[in-house]
């Protein structure tokens, strides 16, 4: 008959198995995370690329995994196209993202080269010129399409797009004008339109992520753009994020809702997850 003391002993002895198990894997674990993390800072590669919009110079910013240049595997772009201050660090966080994710990101120019406003004033100048002139911004945007659709390391039959605020109206114009992208996602961007009726022109999906206390984005126009997403048979979701206001993705936006516009450190985390899944779902292969 076995004793007390050899099972216990043989219990004892499971455990410590289990516990060395457990450290060996996490530590492979680990190291994997480490090796993947120096790849990603080796590889990756910004490239400031200049290109044209019929006489305006742009320039953008191409982010990109130099290990892949050579691969005969081509990954999906996504363009990011930035706020109303234009080609920035944030848009370029964002691009420098995606592509860990396995995207090529280009972050587009909208204004024109050397045009980067100083302030919120200049930068509502910039912003309404377009905002007034959507075939215009359509132009700019396709514009900055066609330079990812070229690279190649881009796989052109799949393409997407991403905006921040004044971001977000550029991306659904983009889809409006009928550009050949399977999806585009709209932070806390603005919704209207002036012509509705090209929404039959969207070819792709639409994820719209909206702050659900916007004072920028009045209620009327959020029912208008649900209507003409439902009218025009388009595939669309649009999500709002409780006590989130404009610019919440944005932590240089302050954090005073009270001011119409500040960071959300909640509803940035779900809307960049929400964007995640939706990609993935654009992409599933990658």
């Amino acid at each position: 008959m076995l004793t007390l003391a050899y099972w216990m002993a043989t219990i004892v002895g499971m455990k410590i198995q289990r516990i060395i198990l457990v450290g060996v894997a996490v530590w492979f674990g680990m190291n994997a995370s480490v090796q993947a993390a120096t790849h990603f800072e080796t590889f990756l590669k910004q490239k400031t690329v200049e290109y044209k919009d019929g006489d305006t110079v742009l320039e953008g910013v191409l982010v990109f995994d130099a290990a892949a240049t050579n691969s005969p595997a081509k990954r999906p772009g996504v363009i990011v196209v930035p706020d109303w201050m234009g080609v920035s660090q944030f848009a370029i966080e964002r691009a420098v993202k995606l592509t860990g994710m396995g995207y090529v990101a280009f972050v587009a120019d909208i204004y024109g080269k050397g045009v980067r406003p100083a302030n919120p004033q200049e930068a509502g100048m910039q912003a309404g010129k377009y905002k007034k002139n959507r075939p215009l911004l359509r132009s700019r945007v396709n514009a900055a399409l066609a330079v990812l659709r070229d690279e190649p390391q881009c796989d052109a039959g799949r393409l997407a797009a991403i905006g921040y605020c004044f971001g977000g109206t550029t991306v659904l114009e983009l889809a409006r004008s009928g550009a050949p992208v399977v999806g585009v996602v709209s932070f806390h961007g603005g919704l209207d339109s002036p012509t509705p009726a090209d929404a039959k022109n969207i070819r792709g999906k639409v994820l719209v992520l909206h702050g659900a206390d916007d004072p920028l984005v009045p209620a009327v126009d959020v029912a208008a753009f649900q209507e003409e997403m439902r009218a025009a048979n388009v595939n669309w979701q649009f999500t709002a994020y409780g006590g989130a206001v404009h610019s919440f993705t944005n932590p240089q936006a302050g954090h005073d809702p009270a001011k119409g516009v500040a960071y959300n450190e909640q509803a940035d985390r779900r809307s960049w997850q929400a964007m995640t899944t939706f990609l993935r779902e654009l992409f599933p292969e990658q």
